[in-house]
């Protein structure tokens, strides 16, 4: 790449001079040359050619001397690397040249071979500025790309080394679907301008929380929301991050509705599945867009088991995978669920916080639970009791429906 230099100085001679110096740089391509005769018009050639690369100005000249033009080129936003080349080499010219931002000082008679190696050693520097630049641009602009994803530490991290962490790969990770219940009845329903602050409130508000467990966006597809956990990063307790990220998403949406019901707006539940395994993770988003997210089996699985709550009359449903790798997990089980486009079926559980855990329902509920899966016939009344004392559980109504209707053991088909 040819250096642009433009040669500021009223001597006449000069440019010759330097053209017959610099011939083979400049027949090489190394370096082209400008002139200008003082500071003036030094600032108007710039202003028409703002891709100099470098500035050699002479102290003395007629209407702006080199110190005044070396000021008005520190002023500019883009700041000009300048050497000051002048009979006048005082010392009080050399403190007020660099004061004022020169690069280097030499004195005349001009050194010829003193100037190219102070023009090299400027280029060099100048190389190295730009490159710091470039790295710093890249690096916030995959910083404003990351942040959509990852909490803000994470994003910071991986915006300091561009690439890494983000490549395509598999990995085992623990995944949360979250969906809206009736939102295509609001959409239809809403003017745009409560929709819009509706929605934007909700997602702003769940990936908080999600951040605040450093969790993953992956997606957000309208009022759905995919997050990933142990992605990019290692989390060693990636399955626990996602149960308690799942449960604080529960109780946020949960007073986000109350919010909203108090001001006549009726905004569904949100339903939550997670699960967990092996998924193809990375950026899918080519060179052209960042587009981190994950594929596969598990991801389908996490997304099924987001829609059985509706069903299940749930608002949160785990699978065994994930339930089973938390330590002292709290939560009750659900069933085994036959999902679509699966044959063998898949041991589900409803987290619970600590209270609801030791409450004596949760007991009850697991005895009637242990009967259905035995098959016992006591299991009916043990669940009548349970819905007689609890009718605001619809878990334990949507078994006795199901026994109601004849169904036997644990086992359910989810469509």
């Amino acid at each position: 790449m040819t250096a642009t230099i433009l040669v500021v100085d009223d001597e006449p001679d000069l440019e010759a001079l330097i053209l017959q110096k610099f011939r083979r740089q400049v027949r090489e391509g190394l370096v082209s040359f400008m002139f200008a005769r003082d500071g003036l018009e030094a600032l108007q050639s710039l202003e028409k050619h703002p891709h100099v690369d470098l500035v050699v100005s002479d102290i003395n000249m007629p209407r702006m001397d080199g110190l005044s033009l070396l000021a008005k080129l520190q002023e500019s936003e883009e700041k000009k690397s300048t050497i000051i080349v002048s009979a006048y080499g005082d010392m009080s010219n050399i403190r007020t040249a660099m004061n004022r931002g020169a690069f280097d000082f030499l004195t005349k008679p001009i050194d010829f071979s003193d100037l190219e190696a102070t023009i090299d050693k400027t280029l060099r520097h100048i190389e190295v500025l730009r490159e710091a630049r470039r790295r710093q641009v890249e690096a916030e602009r995959a910083h404003a790309s990351l942040s959509r994803y990852f909490s803000p530490e994470l994003a910071k991290r991986l915006a300091a080394s561009v690439g890494d962490g983000t490549e395509v790969t598999w990995r085992d990770v623990a995944v949360i679907f979250t969906d809206i219940t009736g939102f295509t009845s609001l959409v239809e329903t809403a003017v745009p301008e409560l929709l819009g602050e509706l929605l934007n409130e909700y997602v702003a508000g769940m990936t908080d929380v999600v951040f605040a467990h450093e969790g993953t966006v992956a997606k957000v597809i309208g009022d759905a929301i995919e997050v990933l956990f142990n992605a990019p990063s290692d989390q060693p307790d990636y399955t626990r991050r996602a149960v308690a990220c799942a449960q604080e998403l529960d109780v946020w949406a949960e007073a986000f509705r109350e919010r909203w019901k108090a001001k006549d707006v009726n905004f569904g539940a949100t339903r939550i599945g997670v699960h967990a395994g092996p998924a193809l993770v990375g950026n899918f988003g080519g060179s052209r867009f960042f587009d981190y997210t994950a594929y596969g089996d598990t991801i389908n699985t996490a997304a099924r088991l987001e829609g059985a709550n509706k069903l299940l009359g749930t608002r949160i449903c785990v699978s065994a995978t994930v339930a089973n790798a938390v330590e002292h997990f709290k939560g009750r089980p659900i069933g085994d669920l036959v999902l679509r486009g699966r044959s063998e079926p898949l041991r589900a559980y409803e987290p619970l916080s600590a209270a609801s855990f030791a409450a004596p329902a949760t007991s009850r509920y697991g005895e009637a639970f242990a009967r259905l899966e035995a098959g016992d016939s006591n299991a009916m009344p043990a669940f009548a009791a349970l819905v007689g004392s609890h009718a605001d559980d619809p878990l334990a109504n949507f078994h006795l429906k199901r026994l109601l209707n004849g169904a036997k053991g644990a086992r359910m088909q989810i469509e």
